[in-house]
């Protein structure tokens, strides 16, 4: 497989190196105690991203950069997308694409109907919306399938009811995509933030951003809220879940690759018994442990970049969960070298460092740890353990 990327690749990756220059990691820390109002019933209104840098990345193309031209996209690959996310992973740009156009936009792009697409996906690749996947349930573990919320049909309405946890941008979004069980089974539906009946908890997770918890009470929908043939929801949360991940493991290498950098920089300049420590042979062992494991992060996350979209699902299942425990494992131990190698300083806030490792932990965590990759793994065709 050629890892090579070409001309146009290589311009686009340049191109989010440029933007991240305006988004410092000093840019993140202040959003972090900042808040914008949000519709609906909220309780808490922190936001922790600018609209106006939402409409820089529509403006640059960003969030349509893999949908297709029919719904208002340019039509690139997945690949492409991943490029974006390594980049912006390096100075923790707090932007929602990673919940928003690749989880929940890939969701309505696998799940809805082409014009539900363009009515849902057409505001938000321009910028002026964002979106939330509300598909994770209390005790569901990392289970898509685990869907206690109902939707019954009256007539020609829905009525949904129901509570989800941890919707990634769900504090922010102006649309919801809900995961319910109907009478055929798993199915998704489009719910505005601000309807009637929804209630919106936001809340602070591990890395300084936010999730929500959502509460559907008997909330009214139409029949064009439901997205695609009903009962069809399971497998495009579960492939945007896999797109999601992909994503996910890009960011986690330019982390990696990040901490790499800075820590290789540290132990030249800090000192002891008036020599850097960068000489003492232990430590440089540890600084090539840390680029062995920052380069297998990268192989194994460029693979699952190109396989993350594949119509095989083994296949896309194989490499997207071979990178996700390559992050879990080998991202979690640059990330852990790097605080161990910087000392002291390294565990407190005022410290980059950190919140890269708080970060990486998240990602971790999200859409499927080393446990449950490992299983999944483990149980496709083919596989032969020892």
């Amino acid at each position: 497989m050629d890892f090579e990327l070409n001309d146009d690749q290589k311009l686009l990756k340049d191109s989010a190196a440029q933007f991240t220059k305006s988004s410092p990691v000093t840019r993140f820390r202040k959003l972090r105690s900042h808040g914008g109002g949000h519709g609906g019933e909220v309780v808490s209104h922190d936001r922790c991203w600018e609209p106006s840098v939402w409409k820089q990345m529509a403006d640059l193309g960003w969030l349509g950069l893999f949908y297709p031209e029919s719904v208002g996209g340019l039509g690139l690959s997945f690949f492409d997308m991943t490029l974006v996310l390594e980049e912006l992973g390096k100075t923790l740009v707090p932007e929602p694409i990673l919940a928003s156009v690749v989880l929940a936009g890939g969701a309505v792009l696998k799940g809805a109907s082409v014009e539900q697409q363009k009515k849902i996906l057409g505001p938000m690749i321009e910028g002026k919306t964002s979106l939330a996947l509300a598909w994770a349930e209390k005790d569901g573990r990392y289970d898509a399938g685990h869907v206690s919320t109902t939707a019954k049909k009256e007539g020609g309405t829905w009525l949904l009811s129901g509570e989800k946890v941890w919707a990634l941008n769900g504090h922010a979004a102006e649309t919801l995509i809900v995961s319910a069980r109907t009478e055929a089974g798993i199915s998704l539906f489009s719910v505005p933030s601000n309807a009637k009946g929804v209630a919106i908890e936001s809340a602070k997770t591990m890395d300084g951003q936010r999730a929500a918890r959502v509460r559907l009470s008997n909330v009214v929908l139409g029949s064009e809220d439901l997205l695609g043939t009903e009962g069809t929801g399971l497998p495009a949360i579960e492939h945007a879940l896999d797109l999601a991940a992909a994503g996910a493991c890009a960011e986690g290498h330019g982390i990696a690759s990040t901490v790499l950098w800075m820590t290789v920089n540290y132990l030249q300049v800090r000192k002891q018994f008036n020599v850097a420590i960068g000489s003492f042979q232990a430590l440089q062992h540890r600084a090539v442990d840390m680029f062995v494991e920052t380069e297998l992060l990268k192989s194994t996350a460029m693979l699952a970049g190109m396989k993350a979209d594949d119509s095989d699902v083994n296949e896309r299942r194989r490499a997207v969960s071979i990178a996700k425990a390559q992050l879990a494992a080998g991202g979690k131990r640059v990330v852990e070298s790097a605080i161990q190698l910087h000392g002291g300083i390294g565990i407190t806030d005022e410290h980059d460092v950190g919140l890269y490792f708080k970060r990486m932990s998240v990602l971790n965590a999200l859409f499927g740890d080393e446990e449950h990759h490992l299983s999944r793994y483990a149980s496709l065709p083919g596989f032969e353990g020892a």
